[in-house]
């Protein structure tokens, strides 16, 4: 029987060439992921450990966490005395200390860089970072800066680079090296500038060291310098080898790359499971096309354990070429995505990494799946009864059977199922797990299209084949082949189904989020222009670090939003500034201007209570709550907010109604200010917490006299760009300002947005690309079993071109039909799934994106065809007549 198997695919190996391409497609992008994965690990590994161990020892500075609003944070310098105690150890040969602070970088059109002040440290002798380009500052008036900050901004080395020093004068500097800080995401994520050390505590007021880097002498190991730095410091420093250090960072970026890995395989699974079906149906056509052949050798002796084995061993051969080439493949894929992904995400020049593991999944994984998609067919070979030689057809009855009523009920009750879990993750509300369910309404879905599909294809069918016939003879002649074996049709396009399904639901849920961010900026943001400070520069330039009056009021720019470093120990009652500050000139400066309809402040503060909780609030001077500003409201009027009266968020509420009264704390005689609440607002929106009128926030904190934002409003009919002029030339004397168009807002969520669908769209349409194969493969089997067929229609005067058209048109069928049943599964989802999420979500079906998935449908349905319909066409009349 082996050989008998083996002489089988030898001689049919043509039959298999599509399910191979399907399985090896599915296998290249595991055994893709988990290359890249790996090499993306490595390289972070080994850009953090090559900084981290180029030292012997690293010792850090500690941070005590408070345990409530009145404990401030405690920070544990290393100081000069330090470092110099560790130099002096015989166990030491070298010991540089780092300093950090914050310094407010500027850009080349002069604004500053980022949303927060880069960190700002100093690198000498003995550190475990380097000049990765150009040389390490040295006097004050150079600067270095981190390779990936100098990208952003575009500066080069030679290029004078300015910097506010902390009175906030501009300084500039001569830009002479970059800095690789790799994966260390304190120096990474916001950027960094580098001083020598004078320099950097004259620009930054830093104090002490917020890291020791120690090169042990020689004869000494890194334990023990590690155990002679700590027994100087004492237990309130961290002292590690550098080894250990670089280890713990690196631990941090491998779980960024492992959720990555998962991401890509959740993609790969669609991709086998896509595959599956593919194979499922392709050993399902041969069995049914084989049932004289395995009538045969039941006839000649063969037991039905025989012909189950034989069917799995072409399975497993099958699985195993096609999974070693899936491997290979793989290989391929994950040396391209080091290759041109490595330098995006910090790890370029990384050598490729091909773990046994991942060659090892690669092919378990797709023989594993070829065989069990292969289990039923095998099964169905066994019950080929011996007389079943004696047909004059080899086609097996069992994919010409109709839709029986067991079928019919099962199918309507997954589909029954599917509703009741779309209408659960609808009743609860938005949910994170409300995508969950969503998923599992799709499976069961799913399974509802498998059971019914010989149903569904009937039914579109006869709908869309009825103008169809009307055409011509091929196209009569495609519809009446596409019902004749609904079960096999049906089993086809699943695959198509399912990729459909899957694209144009994220497509859904992608376009509704748009539309959803969209009118959440034009309802909370009805602006041109928003104004803000940038977040700590008023630290770094030495104001906010006033104490908090005694008498319970707030001190004007004071540091910590969340009242972190108070300065006392009494917190009820006490206010904090939520922001850092804007001058009054700056909205006093736009009032003036012709152009400008109204120009709102946002004044705000953190009032403490019992119990450490914190109250935000909040006044909009020159705004109109409820025109200008709005949210969904739970009972009561914005536009009520008056003198007196105040509006409330739910979660802040503590069970207050409209028309009852509110005490807000912290009013500088000591007594609350009772208001009456005009209006309940739902949690997470614009308006939070307590928002007061303008008169009433500055009686009560009358020395918070800075906005943390301005909202410009333009003038309909002023020029756009005059506008904007306008607002850059008022806050051009404050650097730290930050201008968002509001407009350049949505693009960039559009654009973020825009990148993810078609990232995501690219790697769903692998599973689109599997399905093609399958129905090609369909085609290419329907083909061989229908050889007379065609043949006998060749003889009774169809053309060669009539024939190519005829199964052009009956893939085409299968793939409209595959494709049209998965966008309507996708829209459906996509609007449950985004629903479940997104509070107000505002549906949008992306029509322009379906018209594309239906035009690609009809492109994959003639490429499918073209192979299988050159094959008929090509083949004798006479010939064919006569082999049967």
């Amino acid at each position: 029987m082996l050989r008998t198997t083996l002489a089988g695919l030898r001689l049919h190996k043509s039959r298999y060439v599509t399910t191979v391409l399907a399985i090896m497609l599915g296998v290249m992008f595991t055994t893709g992921t988990m290359v890249f994965a790996d090499t993306l690990k490595a390289g972070y590994e080994k850009t953090v450990m090559g900084s981290a161990t180029s030292v012997d020892a690293i010792a850090v500075d500690t941070h005590t966490e408070p345990e409530g609003l009145d404990e401030p944070w405690e920070t544990v310098p290393l100081t000069e005395e330090h470092l110099t105690a560790i130099r002096g150890l015989p166990e030491v040969s070298g010991a540089g200390g780092m300093a950090q602070g914050q310094a407010v970088l500027l850009d080349g059109e002069g604004r500053a860089f980022g949303f927060a002040p880069p960190a700002a440290v100093s690198i000498e002798e003995h550190s475990r970072f380097s000049a990765d380009e150009g040389r390490l500052p040295v006097g004050g008036g150079e600067i270095a800066l981190a390779t990936s900050t100098a990208e952003q901004i575009g500066f080069e080395i030679g290029d004078t680079v300015t910097v506010l020093d902390r009175e906030q004068e501009k300084r500039d500097f001569e830009l002479t090296g970059l800095v690789d800080f790799g994966a260390d995401r304190t120096y990474s994520q916001l950027g960094t500038v580098v001083f020598d050390t004078a320099t950097l505590r004259e620009m930054t007021g830093a104090e002490g060291y917020s890291e020791i880097d120690v090169i042990a002498s020689e004869g000494h190991t890194d334990d023990q310098v590690v155990e002679a730095v700590s027994t100087v410091l004492g237990p309130d420093f961290e002292v590690s080898t550098g080894e250990e250090f670089g280890l713990a960072m690196a631990e941090g970026s491998g779980a960024d790359t492992e959720m990555l890995r998962v991401v890509l395989l959740l993609f790969s699974f669609i991709a086998m499971f896509v595959a599956g079906i593919v194979i499922y149906n392709t050993f399902a056509i041969l069995i049914a096309q084989r049932q004289r052949e395995l009538a045969l050798l039941r006839c000649v002796g063969a037991k039905r354990s025989q012909v189950f084995r034989s069917v799995l061993a072409e399975s497993v051969v099958v699985g195993l070429v096609a999974s070693a080439l899936g491997v290979l493949a793989g290989i391929g894929i994950g040396l391209a995505g080091a290759t041109f992904g490595g330098p995006l995400l910090g790890t370029e020049g990384s050598t490729l990494v091909i773990t046994p593991l991942a060659v090892a999944v690669g092919l378990v994984l797709g023989t594993t799946v070829t065989v069990f998609s292969a289990l039923v067919p095998a099964t169905r070979a066994t019950r080929v009864a011996p007389l079943a030689a004696l047909r004059t057809s080899a086609t097996a009855a069992g994919l010409e059977k109709g839709t029986g009523w067991i079928r019919v009920v099962l199918g309507v009750a997954a589909f029954a199922v599917s509703a009741a879990l779309v209408g659960f993750s609808q009743a609860t509300g938005p949910d994170p797990l409300g995508p969950v369910v969503v998923t599992a309404a799709a499976l069961v879905a799913f399974v509802g299209v498998v059971v019914l599909g010989p149903l569904l294809v009937r039914g579109i069918v006869r709908v869309v084949g009825a103008p169809l016939r009307r055409v011509g003879v091929p196209s009569m002649l495609a519809v009446d082949n596409s019902v004749r074996s609904p079960r096999r049709a049906a089993t086809a396009m699943i695959a198509l189904t399912v990729g459909a399904t899957l694209i144009t639901g994220y497509s859904v849920v992608s376009a509704s989020t748009e539309a959803t961010l969209t009118e959440e900026l034009e309802d909370r943001f009805p602006v041109d222009y928003q104004i803000m400070a940038q977040y700590g520069a008023e630290a770094i330039a030495g104001e906010g670090t006033e104490e908090i009056p005694e008498d319970g009021g707030a001190a004007e720019g004071t540091e910590d939003a969340l009242g972190e470093e108070t300065g006392t120990d009494d917190v009820e009652g006490m206010a904090w500034p939520l922001d850092p500050g804007i001058p009054t000139e700056v909205r006093a400066l736009l009032q003036e201007q012709d152009v400008l309809e109204r120009v709102m402040a946002d004044r705000g503060v953190a009032l403490a209570t019992e119990g450490d909780d914190l109250l935000p609030v909040t006044t909009y001077v020159n705004g109109r709550l409820g025109v200008d500003l709005t949210a969904d409201t739970v009972e009561g009027e914005l536009t009520d907010l008056g003198p007196g009266k105040v509006v409330l968020s739910e979660g802040y509420a503590d069970g207050a109604k409209v028309g009852d009264t509110f005490g807000v704390p912290g009013l500088w005689d000591g007594r609350d200010l009772d208001l009456e609440v005009v209006a309940i607002t739902e949690d997470a929106q614009r308006l939070n917490g307590a928002v007061i009128d303008p008169e009433d926030f500055a009686a009560a904190f009358p020395e918070i006299t800075e906005d943390r934002a301005l909202f410009v409003i333009a003038k309909d009919e002023a020029d756009p760009a005059l506008v904007r002029e306008t607002v850059m030339g008022a806050v051009d004397g404050y650097p730290t300002l930050q201008v968002v168009s509001v407009a350049e807002m949505k693009n960039q969520f559009s654009e973020v947005l825009d990148i993810a669908f078609y990232t995501v769209a690219a790697m769903l349409g692998l599973a689109i690309i599997i399905a093609v194969f399958g129905i090609s493969n369909t085609m290419a089997l329907s083909v061989l079993e229908r050889t007379r067929e065609s043949a006998l229609l060749r003889a009774l005067g169809l053309t060669r071109a009539q024939l190519r058209r005829m199964l052009s048109v009956e893939a085409v069928l299968l793939c409209l039909i595959g494709a049209g049943i998965g966008i309507v599964l996708g829209v459906v989802f996509g609007w449950a799934a985004a629903d479940s999420v997104l509070p107000g979500m505002v549906f949008s079906a992306p029509v322009d994106q379906i018209a594309v998935f239906i035009a690609l449908a009809l492109l994959a349905g003639l490429i499918a065809a073209v192979l299988p319909a050159r094959r008929a066409a090509g083949t004798s009349i006479t010939g064919a007549l006569a082999s049967e």
